[in-house]
């Protein structure tokens, strides 16, 4: 009997300066500052981010109260850009459930972190969505369907 050999093809490279894993807010908002930042320094930087789902946003589901600082840290101009955050948090209400219905709490007595004047009610499928729209206009590579496996190092130990 013959022995098999298991030679596998060559593998395709591309390489870029920074790659990102997971298309998620974090993934996308890190990929839109670094060409940001690269752009206002006048320097090449090729980013590319792979994304395990079908597209950037596939994989998130829930809805959230989203502050809209970070945002408006990367695009200032973001309501003009067509971002997704439309519903304003209209008001607060905490409640403790017990088995036979709830009791609420004045706000007053809630901290900080509960009150969310000035927050949007979003979908952060929606806003996966478009933050992967702003990172391509920015040349941002997206690989969508790309769940990595393993990190490979060179010889001389370079990722």
């Amino acid at each position: 009997m013959s022995e098999e050999i298991n030679v596998l093809p060559p593998r395709e490279v591309m390489e870029f300066d920074v790659v990102i894993v997971g298309g998620g807010p974090a993934g996308l908002a890190t990929a839109i500052r670094l060409r940001q930042r690269a752009i206002e320094a006048g320097r090449e930087l090729s980013v590319c981010i792979l994304e395990k789902g079908s597209e950037p946003g596939a994989p998130i589901l829930s809805g959230a109260v989203m502050d809209p600082r970070a945002l408006t840290e990367l695009f200032p101009d973001w309501a003009e850009r067509g971002a997704p955050l439309k519903q304003k948090v209209t008001r607060d209400e905490f409640l403790f459930l017990n088995e036979t219905g709830s009791r609420s709490t004045p706000n007053a007595l809630l901290p900080e972190c509960f009150h969310n004047e000035g927050n949007y009610i979003v979908s952060l499928g929606e806003v996966t969505r478009w933050l992967a729209q702003q990172a391509e206009a920015l040349e941002v590579a997206i690989f969508p369907g790309f769940p990595a496996a393993e990190v490979l190092y060179s010889e001389d130990g370079a990722v």
